[in-house]
């Protein structure tokens, strides 16, 4: 992603807490702002920059929790197209008419995975009653927010199907998001962490120490739409993800397509 995305990046979401907004209808209609579940970081940026290359569109990303984008998108005009990691916090948007539902489709789908800092020598087989709070040794498990994040609610689903939940529930190092958790891994500051598969073969310091059963939580699911208020110009973004070309970018960064 250019330097220039970046900044404006950061321009944008300072701008989602300011105190007065600037109105969507000020906005450059070539820039297209995109709020997106921060496990798609590494794969949208990758595709945002042949898509302003081709079209000469500007793509503007944040990133962060679903639940918490939801609720900016609540709170404030700007953002052209929602892409959730639950289905929840699109729910949540759609019910209060603030997505085009003619626009709404699954995008694409995820695993959840246990990993550990790459060195670590720990094994461990996924299986009901597995010994995880003995593999923790006294350390943190990593997860996103339990509550509020939807890695954290699949975390805790996946526990809960496996009988391991009561054990580690008063061992967890909650993070605002997926890669906040994965990043407390990957610095060995927790043993071990629960993050989307997706997101651990973006960290070259950590490994995945086994994939949960898909039976032990809700299918990982990834809503796209455009908000009420998109800009000219976002369909075709949307458009463009559902395409060939960001569908064989999102599989080589090992998501699932539909």
């Amino acid at each position: 992603m250019s330097f220039a995305r970046k900044i404006l990046g950061l321009i944008f979401v300072s701008l989602t807490f300011a105190p007065i907004w600037t109105p969507a209808h000020a906005q450059d209609k070539s820039t297209i702002f995109v709020f997106a579940a921060a496990s798609l970081t590494n794969v949208l940026e990758e595709i945002g920059d042949p898509y302003e290359s081709r079209t000469g569109n500007e793509v503007v990303f944040s990133f962060a929790g679903s639940m918490t984008l939801a609720r900016q998108i609540e709170a404030s005009s700007g953002a052209d197209v929602f892409i959730s990691a639950d289905l929840e916090s699109m729910d949540y948007l759609e019910s209060r008419g603030l997505i085009l539902s003619s626009t709404r489709k699954n995008l694409l789908q995820n695993e959840l995975v246990l990993v550990a800092p790459a060195d670590s020598p720990l094994q461990l087989t996924l299986t009901p009653g597995f010994a995880l709070a003995e593999a923790l040794g006294g350390g943190r498990l990593a997860t996103a927010n339990i509550v509020s994040v939807p890695a954290g609610r699949y975390a805790r689903s996946a526990l809960d199907a496996l009988g391991a939940w009561e054990s580690v529930s008063n061992a967890l190092a909650e993070g605002e998001d997926v890669r906040t958790a994965l990043a407390l891994v990957a610095r060995a500051e927790a043993p071990l962490g629960i993050v989307y598969a997706t997101d651990a073969l973006v960290e070259r310091r950590v490994r995945i120490v086994d994939r949960f059963p898909s039976s032990s939580h809700p299918p990982i699911l990834y809503p796209a739409a455009l908000t009420a208020e998109a800009r000219p110009g976002a369909g075709a973004f949307l458009d463009y993800l559902g395409g060939s070309e960001a569908q064989s970018l999102f599989e080589s960064a090992g998501f699932t397509t539909f």
